[in-house]
């Protein structure tokens, strides 16, 4: 059954308020010895709910139609596991993901962080990632976004020649 437009605009809101604040775009550089640098580019998108909150990572799941919902049992003394709705398709997050948060823009920090993850996704669609200067730049911007973690991209042995 379609939804109405007003329907649709409250939806979408919820959407940007939820990611707002439980919301991440992230990008990994992880090693890995099957790609000609040794090491893969891994962007995702990810909110993250305690169980209680499950029925809504699976409502924004529903409506990107895309993405998995994965569990993070707790071995600690919280009461419930956490879940987490991950995008990590190329394909999802330029079709789909982007496209929406382009669309309905983010209202706090994480706007600046999304605006870098575009960046690094278009270095990405553009192959730049298989160089060592677009891995380079894209180990720049990661450091910029989120916690500000340096890459370990920037220290290994390879990338210092």
């Amino acid at each position: 059954m379609p939804i109405n437009q007003q329907e649709r605009l409250k939806i979408e809101n919820w959407i940007i308020g939820f990611t707002d604040g439980e919301g991440c775009f992230s990008v990994s550089l992880i090693k890995n010895s099957t790609t000609k640098s040794g090491w893969q580019v891994f962007p995702e998108f990810v909110i993250t709910q305690g169980e209680k909150s499950l029925p809504a990572l699976k409502e924004i799941q529903k409506y990107f139609q895309c993405g998995r919902i994965y569990v993070n049992r707790r071995q600690d003394n919280h009461r419930e596991d956490l879940y987490r709705y991950c995008v990590r398709s190329i394909r999802e997050l330029s079709e789909i993901i982007i496209p929406f948060f382009t669309k309905n823009s983010l209202r706090t920090a994480k706007a600046d962080d999304f605006k870098k993850f575009c960046k690094i996704m278009e270095l990405i669609k553009s192959h730049k990632h298989l160089q060592l200067n677009g891995m380079m730049t894209i180990a720049r911007t990661i450091q910029k976004m989120n916690r500000k973690i340096p890459a370990r991209f920037l220290e290994s042995p390879e990338t210092k020649r």
